[in-house]
C-alpha cells in the first residue's frame, strides 16, 4: 500500500518557515541531487560544488559558515585574512550559480515539488514548495504496523539524508582534488596573499624625431607631416648622407611596449580572470622593489626588464652577456650548458629561447613567477608555456609529484617564423 503525500505537506513559498522535517529534507536533497546532474550545472563543476556546500550548511543549521568571507576559506581555500573587497570569486560564482538555477528551473524542473533559489545578496539557500506540483508518492508503513517498524522508517529516512548529504560533501571534496589542473597546481601560492597579482612589463627607451626636425623636413619638402596622426604613421625619409643632430631624437613616454610582452600581459591577465584571482599591469618604472615586496608577481621580459636579472641572477638558469652585447641562457654547475638566439635571412632570429621561473620565496620575500626570453620571442614562449594548459602539462610530464610544492624552472625554445614564434618546447627543467 502506498500512501500520497499531499502538497499541504510541505508549506506554501511565502508562509512562515517552520522547522524542517525529515520528508522535506530527504525532498530537498533529492531536488538537490536532480539539479546537479542537470544540463545547467553538468557543464560547470564549481557550480555544482558551490551549490552542495550551501545547501549542505543550510541543512545543518550551520549559516554562520555561508558568510562571503567563510565561503571564501572553507569552499576557494583562500587566507582567512583575504580582501573581499578585491577577490570577488564568492560573489561572482553565486551569480553564477542564480544564473543556472534559473535555467534548470526553465528548461527541466517546472513539475518540481520545490524551488532551491539563492536569492540577491544573501548566500544562504531558500527552498520554495511548490503546492501546485503533483504530490510527491513515498513508501510508509501500513496502518497496522507497530510503533517500532514506525521509528525503523523514520530511521532509514534520516540515514537517506545523511548518506545524500555525505554525496554532497564528497562531490565537493573530490570536486577540489580531481578538477584540479596543472595551471592550478603551478598558480597556487598566487592565493596565499590577499592582495593582486601584478603583471610587470618593461618599457624600452625609445627615441622619436623631435618636431622641430618634421618642421626642417617639410620646408624643404613639397609634402610635409602636419598632424600627429601622420608623424605617428608615416615614413621620415631622409637622404642617407644627411647629418642628424642628437638634439633631433627625443625620448618618448608613450612608445616601448613590446608585441611578445604585451602578448604575455593579454593571455595572464585572461587567465587570472578566469580563476578569480585579481592582478594588476605595471608597466615600465610603475613598479618598485617595495611593490614585489607586498605583492605576487610576475615579471615579464629580460633584460629589458629593470628586475628579472637581478632577482634571478642567482638561480640554476641565468640570462648573461658580454662587453660587445651577445646575450645567452647559462646553465649553473658542471654541464653549463648555453644557448642562444640563432638567425637566418636578413638577420631574422630564427630560433629563440626563453626561460620560465617561479619561485615560493624570492628574494623580495614574496611569491614571484618570470617569464624572461632572450628576446621578445623567447619571452613569448614562456609566457604561452605558463598560460596554456595542455602546453605546460606536457612540459611538467616528467616532473616529479611534489613539484608544486618547489621552486622550479623551465627552459623553452621555439621556432620563429615570419616573425611569430612557434609552440614553446623544453629543453631544460630543474627543480629545488
Amino acid at each position: 500500500m502506498k500512501h500520497t503525500v499531499e502538497s499541504s505537506e510541505f508549506p506554501h513559498p511565502h508562509e512562515q518557515a517552520a522547522p524542517i522535517t525529515e520528508r522535506q529534507i530527504a525532498a530537498i536533497l533529492r531536488e538537490t541531487g536532480n539539479i546537479l546532474k542537470s544540463h545547467a550545472f553538468k557543464t560547470s563543476k564549481r557550480s555544482q560544488e558551490f551549490l552542495a556546500y550551501v545547501v549542505e550548511h543550510t541543512l545543518e543549521g550551520h549559516l554562520e559558515l555561508l558568510k562571503e568571507r567563510s565561503i571564501g576559506v572553507g569552499l576557494f581555500h583562500r587566507s582567512v585574512d583575504y580582501a573581499t573587497g578585491e577577490d570577488g570569486v564568492v560573489r561572482v560564482q553565486a551569480g553564477e550559480v542564480r544564473k543556472r538555477l534559473a535555467q534548470y528551473y526553465h528548461e527541466e524542473g517546472d513539475s518540481s515539488p520545490l524551488r532551491i533559489e539563492l536569492p540577491v545578496g544573501s548566500y544562504v539557500p531558500e527552498f520554495n514548495w511548490n503546492p501546485h506540483a503533483p504530490p510527491a508518492v513515498l513508501p510508509t508503513p501500513q496502518r497496522s504496523e507497530n510503533r517500532r517498524k514506525l521509528r525503523l522508517a523514520t530511521t532509514i529516512a534520516l540515514g537517506l539524508a545523511l548518506a545524500l548529504a555525505l554525496v554532497l560533501v564528497s562531490l565537493r571534496i573530490h570536486y577540489g582534488k580531481a578538477q584540479e589542473t596543472t595551471l592550478d597546481r603551478f598558480w597556487f601560492p598566487v592565493f596565499g596573499t590577499s592582495q593582486a597579482v601584478l603583471i610587470c612589463l618593461p618599457k624600452a627607451m625609445v627615441y622619436m624625431p623631435s618636431f622641430d626636425l618634421y618642421h626642417r623636413y617639410s620646408n624643404a619638402h613639397s609634402k610635409g607631416f602636419p598632424t600627429a596622426a601622420e608623424r605617428l604613421n608615416k615614413e621620415l625619409s631622409l637622404n642617407p648622407n644627411d647629418a642628424l643632430r642628437w638634439g633631433d631624437m627625443v625620448p618618448s613616454q608613450v612608445f616601448g611596449l613590446a608585441t611578445g610582452d604585451v602578448y604575455v600581459a593579454t593571455r595572464l591577465s585572461a587567465l587570472f580572470g578566469r580563476i578569480n584571482k585579481p592582478s594588476q599591469v605595471r608597466i615600465g618604472s610603475n613598479y618598485s622593489f617595495e611593490d614585489l615586496r607586498n605583492c605576487p608577481a610576475v615579471l615579464v621580459g629580460a633584460f629589458d626588464n629593470r628586475w628579472t636579472v637581478p632577482m634571478t641572477s642567482d638561480l640554476h638558469f641565468v640570462f648573461a652577456e658580454d662587453n660587445n652585447g651577445r646575450l645567452w641562457l647559462e646553465e649553473r654547475g658542471p654541464s653549463r650548458r648555453i644557448w642562444s638566439e640563432h638567425f637566418g635571412p636578413q638577420n631574422a632570429v630564427a630560433e629563440s629561447f626563453g626561460v620560465v621561473t617561479r619561485l615560493l620565496n624570492a628574494k623580495s620575500g614574496q611569491v614571484l613567477f618570470a617569464a624572461a626570453g632572450l628576446g621578445v620571442d623567447g619571452t613569448q614562449a614562456a609566457g604561452e608555456l605558463i598560460s596554456t594548459e595542455n602546453v605546460l602539462t606536457e612540459a611538467l610530464r616528467t616532473a616529479p609529484p611534489d613539484w608544486d610544492k618547489k621552486d622550479l624552472q623551465v627552459v623553452v625554445e621555439t621556432t620563429v617564423t615570419d616573425s611569430v614564434p612557434g609552440p614553446p618546447r623544453v629543453v631544460a627543467i630543474y627543480f629545488w
